[in-house]
């Protein structure tokens, strides 16, 4: 049992090729695939639109979090995944804590989301309404200015097809 925004991320990020587009993302442009996720989840959820400040400002309410324990959790997993070791039981040994290590990412990756879900919902009555349709490809690209990503924002913006359409869909199928 999750929060809308956790729920709406797991069944977003499982939809085709989605897991993959956000991947490129993070690791082409620099991009918090949680920021991301907010992104579709307010333009498809609420139809609000975000400014570069506001994803501004939300980056910052998880900055130190996702700097100090999501990405030091990432780079540990990542690492574990390509250590070669020779001893067969020191190997299944590290694949045992690379998944232990790969359940704790996850889980880092739930406590930012509900720190941005409660950064959010702090300032969601006060955030006008609009289209979903309109909203998401627009708050993704608010996300793109405030990363500072300039003549890459079309590689980008492309790279996000399915996610698009997979947290519009979501809606939907509500």
């Amino acid at each position: 049992m999750g929060s809308p925004f956790w729920n709406f991320s797991l069944a977003v990020y499982r939809a085709s090729a989605v897991q993959d587009e956000c991947l490129d993302l993070q690791d082409q442009f620099g991009l918090d695939v949680n920021l991301v996720l907010l992104c579709a989840f307010l333009g498809a959820g609420h139809g609000v639109a975000l400014t570069s400040d506001d994803i501004s400002s939300a980056r910052q309410e998880v900055r130190h979090w996702h700097e100090q324990i999501v990405c030091t959790l990432r780079a540990a997993r990542r690492r574990l995944k390509t250590i070669e070791l020779k001893d067969a039981e020191a190997a299944k040994a590290a694949a045992q804590l690379r998944s232990q290590v790969k359940a704790a990412e996850l889980e880092s990756e739930r406590i930012e989301q509900a720190m941005l879900e409660q950064w959010a919902a702090a300032r969601l009555a006060a955030w006008p309404r609009g289209n979903a349709r309109d909203a998401v490809p627009a708050n993704l690209q608010a996300l793109l200015a405030a990363y500072g990503i300039g003549p890459e924002r079309l590689v980008a913006a492309q790279a996000m097809q399915h996610l698009i359409a997979a947290a519009l869909d979501r809606v939907v199928n509500k």
